[in-house]
């Protein structure tokens, strides 16, 4: 049975600023769900409310139908994993004792490390391609290494929900579409729950099964990227002037920006209608009577 996270009538805040307000959502269980929207929309602040690092205001997150927030932590944590937008790692920490700290959930009084942790840390590091990095410290690694060290903690976890809080953030295009290419693998093989907070429109259109856009703190629009990203939504949303093509690679929407220096071309003009004009070749003039001319 896929575990199922859900929201409703959710009101988060911080202090008396409220920046999630009243909203209800469902994640699609197996399926990669991608949320978008424009900066202090409230995406990550959704995010946090969902992985109960956030206590709401009002309203309820439910796994499996239980409040979230009277759930113990560690029976959370087997179910729900979460890689917030900027983790730290302690100073002169391992790849691999970073891997590692995923199976804390698993660990207790009565059951310690054994040899299925340590299957769980080896296939999560072989997945994420940094098996050959497990003996060196995380401070030595490159933004993109370290970002695929951290999902690989999160995949040694072995939940079946996974948070990712802007996993691209300071990434080149090339280490994005590696991570996002990862978390599809993810979640094609294991059919793990995926829900990820994305400031590329693009590549949100591209990787989501489900997208939600948000705009003041409510969900805006939300459903198969093709019936999300539209010309319209993108003004409303993120207030900007936009053509949406379809993208030549995957055929999902792709959104291209106008910009204040750059105009759509006009439409072509249709040429214009002209009358008839008669065939100078015409064998019926060339073979006229002459008297039939000075008539």
């Amino acid at each position: 049975m896929q575990n199922k996270l859900e929201a409703r009538d959710l009101v988060l805040s911080y202090a008396d600023r409220t920046v999630v307000d009243g909203l209800s959502v469902q994640l699609s269980a197996g399926k990669i769900t991608v949320i978008v929207g424009a900066n202090a929309c409230g995406k990550s602040t959704l995010l946090r409310g969902l992985a109960r690092l956030l206590k709401p205001a009002s309203g309820v997150v439910e796994l499996n139908g239980r409040n979230i927030n009277a759930m113990p932590s560690r029976e959370v944590a087997r179910t729900l994993g979460l890689l917030p937008q900027t983790p730290n790692a302690p100073d002169g920490i391992t790849v691999a004792d970073l891997v590692g700290r995923g199976r804390y959930p698993h660990q207790g009084w009565f059951r310690q490390w054994n040899a299925e942790d340590d299957a769980a840390v080896a296939a999560a590091l072989e997945a994420t391609g940094t098996l050959e990095l497990a003996g060196r410290d995380i401070d030595e690694l490159s933004g993109g290494q370290r970002q695929r060290v951290w999902i690989a903690m999160a995949l040694a976890q072995q939940t079946d929900i996974l948070l990712l809080d802007e996993p691209t953030t300071f990434l080149d295009v090339t280490h994005q579409v590696e991570v996002l290419d990862l978390v599809t693998d993810l979640n094609r093989r294991a059919g793990t729950t995926v829900v990820i907070v994305l400031h590329d429109l693009n590549l949100a259109a591209r990787y989501a099964d489900h997208l939600i856009a948000m705009k003041d703190g409510c969900i805006a629009a939300q459903g198969a990227p093709a019936e999300v990203v539209t010309e319209e939504l993108v003004q409303d949303v993120f207030g900007l002037e936009a053509a949406v093509i379809p993208d030549p690679v995957s055929g999902t929407p792709m959104v291209v920006p106008v910009g204040r220096h750059h105009s759509r071309p006009a439409p072509a003009a249709k040429p214009p209608a002209m009358g008839y004009l008669p065939n100078p070749h015409d064998s019926r003039r060339e073979n006229r009577n002459p008297m039939e001319a000075a008539s």
